[in-house]
């Protein structure tokens, strides 16, 4: 995790034998019987805002969805991590397997997932008072402009979370890249895969595997994550700053 002074700890690289622990519990040991959370729409603030930033980032990042080695993993985030849709269940999905897996399974192995865990919580705290400040503050209504994002960020004067936001999501990039490159783990997702539907677990499952094989497609992440980084933090910058093209980082 992120300590208080916004360094990252040095990660300890999981082992062939926490791939193997690992192995057993996402295929025998399910966690427990599945429960389905009722989900739906999202309030139509938070979708205004998701739908707005999901277009956003595919231009920002519009580089990557156009190269074969980084088309995955950009589609994964817009997709899998910043949709404007409703992730209830697969949330409460991971919550329950970090749970039961953690009593049994090494924690340099599920660091990875609670910081996923952290990460979900952390972004929905800050799109929702984004989303307040938008509307409440800013008269929007059904559209945002690039003006009314930027005002919305300095009327939120969260810069430090803004930056730990973006730090947490580079950090748990580069632990799903050391995660793909274990020994065994392909093959985990592909045991799991028909055990996992047949329990319900479909959503997370699906998840995983569409983490892993965007992660693997790069063959190292550094050259995304970093630019992902660089790029988030500029932006940021610029919004608070008031730049008049704050998005224009490419």
């Amino acid at each position: 995790m992120i300590d208080h002074a916004g360094n990252e700890p040095e990660a300890s690289t999981p082992s062939a034998r926490d791939a193997a622990t690992l192995l057993t519990h996402l295929v025998e040991a399910r966690p427990g019987k599945h429960i389905y959370v009722q989900g739906g729409e999202l309030p139509p603030a938070i979708k205004l805002l998701r739908v707005w930033q999901s277009q956003r980032l595919a231009k920002t990042y519009d580089d990557f969805l156009r190269q074969p080695r980084y088309r995955l993993a950009a589609l994964f985030f817009l997709s899998d991590v910043y949709a404007p849709r409703d992730f209830s269940q697969r949330n409460y999905d991971i919550q329950k397997a970090y749970d039961s897996m953690r009593k049994a399974v090494p924690e340099r192995v599920l660091h990875t997932l609670a910081e996923t865990i952290e990460l979900h919580e952390f972004t929905d705290e800050l799109d929702a008072k984004l989303a307040r400040a938008l509307t409440e503050q800013l008269g929007v209504t059904d559209t945002i402009t690039v003006e009314q994002y930027a005002a919305g960020y300095r009327i939120c004067d969260n810069y430090d979370e803004r930056v730990r936001q973006i730090k947490m999501i580079a950090e748990i990039g580069r632990g799903v890249d050391r995660l793909v490159r274990l020994p065994f783990i392909g093959l985990t997702l592909r045991l799991a895969h028909t055990p996992a539907n047949l329990t319900g677990w479909h959503e997370l499952q699906n998840f995983l595997e569409r983490g892993y094989a965007a992660f693997k497609t790069m063959k190292g992440s550094e050259g995304f994550l970093g630019t992902v980084e660089r790029r988030e933090l500029l932006i940021l910058d610029r919004l608070f700053a008031n730049h008049p093209e704050p998005f224009a980082v490419q």
